[in-house]
């Protein structure tokens, strides 16, 4: 990479990517979704503790989103202007003291300013893992790792599939508090691995803190910020987020048109429209997945009456699949064949859906979940390559970071509709609007990826 230079004491192998990295790279990039799916089995009893509402809890969600989708990109940015050593090091202290914030906190609030504190310091790992797999792709002369990128979606993959799971076995063993507490050793472990592992840089052009965009920073803040609290909870009364939303993103594309350095180049990404693409694919992707994750399993326990364990059993096969697909298929190039699969296989599950009912028979729920695994594990990946094909090199960092992103978009998205359709005692009923709701999207995503030239020509460049 032209504008970095490794400065070890120990290189490693000039032909071969430093495989030394991985641990490091993949434990820190999983620190952000299994703590998005660990606090699902830990909302009733933090809000049974505190004495806390459904709709009080759904902050914990709610703060880790905000937190995120403000703070990748521009973590992401940080890692590109100052390298991802001391980044990743900050990132994972902040995920230690929000763990123990959380072990120790007396009130309600300060759990939610824990969930915020460790939405920022989990949003360092992605950003620096795709950014060391640049600079480690560059010094080898070998374009795509494509192990390596594979390896980095299953670890994302299968924390996102052992964190309920491990949820319920730490509350089991010592109380909802150790879903906080489990990122204390995490974040431990992170730090040995990233001093050890991970090497000291030197940025060319190394921009000083003062000279950040600021301003350009605070209203991309200001406008996911007013955009998300809308979409959370969407209502007329609430017009004015939207407008605040609006008067942010247009005063953030004049600022950032305006300077040399600025935050968000909106001058490249406008000229960058495949990647542009990549980010509203990967939201149309993870808003069906999430709407799947949310509201299927909300329908499987108030619908059709399993209990939350027999719900877990059912979604099982789902993350069993998605990780066996982006295991088989992950060295292989064709990133349009894998979005047109994975997009088809989304609108086949939504199909699916519509035709459930409360007295469906278990192994069709079962089919329904094992069809939906191929395109978590084929999406994913694929949008993941697409990225990293597709990003200015001296931006990784946060175009990874807006990746991300987009996947909380997505998230975000799928709860607004889940609670549209879904609501209090008629998730039988709100099932079939639900699955119309995901049909329309995976069709989205199909006529997206079908019209998307560009994706062909990415795959043979692999």
């Amino acid at each position: 990479m032209t504008f970095l230079l490794r400065v070890n004491k120990h290189e490693a192998p000039p032909d071969r990517f430093d495989r030394r990295l991985l641990p490091a790279m993949m434990l820190s990039s999983a620190l952000n979704p299994v703590n998005s799916s660990i606090i699902s089995v830990s909302l009733v009893p933090i809000g049974v503790a505190f004495g806390a509402s459904a709709s009080e809890t759904a902050w914990l969600v709610s703060a880790l989103y905000l937190a995120t989708a403000v703070g990748q990109p521009v973590v992401g940015r940080l890692v590109d202007l100052y390298g991802p050593r001391w980044i990743y090091l900050g990132g994972t202290m902040l995920a230690g003291l929000a763990g123990l914030l959380g072990v120790l906190a007396p009130q309600f609030w300060v759990l939610v300013l824990a969930r915020v504190v460790l939405g920022f310091g989990t949003c360092a790992g992605y950003p620096a893992s795709m950014y060391l797999i640049r600079s480690e792709a560059d010094r080898t002369g070998k374009g795509s790792p494509a192990g390596v990128l594979t390896a980095l979606a299953v670890a994302n993959q299968t924390v996102t599939v052992i964190g309920p799971t491990l949820g319920g076995l730490l509350i089991h063993v010592g109380g909802w508090r150790t879903t906080f507490a489990v990122n204390i050793p995490l974040a431990l472990a992170c730090l040995v691995l990233g001093a050890r592992r991970i090497p000291k840089v030197v940025v060319a052009q190394r921009s000083t803190l003062s000279s950040l965009d600021f301003p350009g920073i605070g209203l991309f803040t200001g406008m996911l910020v007013a955009l998300l609290i809308f979409l959370m909870k969407p209502q007329v009364a609430h017009w004015y987020l939207p407008v605040i939303a609006l008067l942010a993103g247009i005063g953030l594309i004049i600022r950032e048109m305006r300077i040399a350095q600025p935050f968000l180049d909106v001058r490249v990404l406008g000229g960058n429209l495949p990647l542009v693409a990549t980010f509203l694919r990967n939201l149309l992707a993870c808003m069906v997945l999430y709407c799947y994750l949310y509201g299927f399993t909300q329908w499987l326990e108030q619908g059709r009456g399993l209990s939350a364990a027999g719900a877990g059993l059912v979604l099982l096969p789902m993350s069993l699949t998605a990780i066996g697909v982006s295991t088989l298929t992950g060295r292989r190039p064709e990133i349009r064949a894998k979005l047109l699969v994975g997009s088809l296989g989304q609108v086949l599950v939504a199909v699916v859906l519509l035709t459930l009912h409360s007295g469906s028979a278990i192994w069709l729920l079962v089919v329904g979940s094992m069809i939906m695994g191929i395109p978590q594990g084929l999406n994913t990946l694929a949008n993941q390559n697409a990225l990293y094909l597709q990003a200015d090199p001296t931006r990784i960092g946060s175009s990874a970071g807006l990746l991300r992103t987009s996947t909380y978009f997505g998230a975000i998205g799928a709860a607004a509709a889940g609670g549209a359709f879904l609501s209090s005692g008629s998730s039988g009923a709100g099932l079939p609007s639900l699955a119309g709701f995901m049909l329309v999207s995976s069709v989205a995503l199909v006529l997206l990826t079908t019209l998307d030239r560009s994706l062909a020509r990415l795959g043979r460049s692999q």
